[in-house]
């Protein structure tokens, strides 16, 4: 039997959520945008999976507009804005820590004329709150920040972000794709005008998210052709994938407290194991400011896909960092950022629960981890130099 602790890269389906869908594939397959009545069941189908999408995040539905993905989200986010207020200005301001689908968009934003700030983070990946706000000039258009790291697990002070922006009449982005189902979110309270998600994190399908946009917000479309999203992203609905999402949210979001005390403890529990019985290791993240289930630890002197290979062959199935990156021979820019060297990012391994996990899986995969790294220190050539003093 395999233990699956990657839950970052991506969650199971959950069987309510799969049976929900289903209906929607065969009896309800009719097209939203339709007038006769299986085009008007698949149109209330996907405006109850809005309500459900903007109840969890305390919005208003008609604030929802369902994507492909979270990076269509974050894409849609960030491109929308520097096109509808670049008679404002051209800045924008983003992390050293974003995903790719934040960090990629901003980059070709920058061939494109506009200027763009990169924050850095402390040891711990959180930004500087009094950084930000210097970084905030008369032109600065939109501040993107992601409300908690997908690769170490640190949540983000997203409300005093907000309040900043707020003060500064800019716009604030997040992606909070990690964040779903794990963080309670308010999106009002925390001073939040955009947000991604995608509802394969939590639970539901893949190849569907939501981008938020606070109304008031001038948001250009992202996809063209039809009026679908009130003609902001054309395209058929994925119904089977709406329903899905809806579903998905409205259980992850039933009970955050007692599911962040479950996981929390499992990985603290996780996490002390491995640090006590393995030397040379270090916890990367924030050491409470973090995601209940993320543990994101490195170890010196050994590559990461050695672990990840060995730990396959046990049963294990775990990740060195951002699954979107998981082909390149590169370090991990979000362990740069926070300060480890270039061999140290190498070694690292995460390790992200979920509520089927239990504390006799983490016992297994910290033993089996613990055998792992013995051997491949064992054939290591900057190991055997560090014990031998050079």
């Amino acid at each position: 039997m395999r233990i699956y602790v990657d839950n970052a890269a991506t969650t199971k389906p959950d069987e309510r959520v799969v049976n929900e869908m289903l209906l929607y594939y065969t009896e309800y397959f009719g097209n939203p945008s339709s007038i006769y009545a299986e085009g008007a069941e698949a149109k209330r189908a996907v405006e109850t999976a809005r309500e459900k999408v903007a109840k969890a995040i305390v919005a208003e539905p008609r604030e929802i507009y369902f994507t492909g993905s979270g990076t269509e989200a974050d894409n849609w986010a960030i491109r929308s804005i520097a096109k509808a207020y670049i008679g404002k200005g051209n800045h924008i301001i983003t992390s050293s820590v974003e995903h790719h689908a934040v960090l990629h968009t901003c980059q070709e934003l920058e061939k494109e004329g506009y200027r763009v700030t990169y924050l850095p983070v402390d040891e711990y990946g959180r930004v500087s709150l009094d950084e930000l706000e210097k970084a905030i000039d008369d032109e600065t258009i939109l501040v993107s920040v992601m409300f908690a790291n997908n690769e170490i697990g640190t949540i983000m002070p997203i409300k005093q972000i907000g309040e900043i922006c707020r003060q500064h009449g800019v716009i604030f982005h997040t992606d909070a794709v990690q964040a779903i189902g794990m963080v309670p979110i308010d999106v009002n309270e925390l001073n939040i005008d955009m947000l991604s998600m995608t509802a394969h994190k939590f639970h539901g399908p893949k190849g569907v998210g939501a981008l938020y946009v606070r109304k008031g917000i001038n948001l250009k479309p992202f996809i063209t052709g039809g009026a679908q999203e009130r003609g902001k992203r054309a395209a058929t609905e994925n119904v089977p994938a709406i329903v899905g999402m809806g579903k998905a949210i409205e259980l992850a979001t039933e009970n955050i407290p007692d599911k962040q005390k479950k996981l929390s403890e499992l990985r603290d529990y996780y996490i002390k194991r491995v640090l006590d019985t393995i030397p040379y290791s270090r916890l990367n993240g924030h050491p409470t400011e973090r995601l209940a289930g993320n543990a994101n630890i490195s170890f010196q002197f050994i590559e990461g896909e050695g672990m990840l290979l060995r730990l396959d062959m046990k049963g294990i199935s775990a990740s060195s960092g951002s699954a979107c990156t998981s082909g390149s021979l590169d370090p991990s820019h979000v362990l740069l950022a926070i300060g480890l060297k270039h061999e140290e990012a190498h070694g690292s391994l995460r390790v992200s629960f979920d509520e089927s996990n239990t504390k006799e899986q983490a016992d297994y995969i910290a033993e089996s981890l613990k055998d792992i790294v013995e051997l491949l220190r064992s054939m290591s050539p900057l190991y055997e130099d560090f014990v031998k003093g050079k």
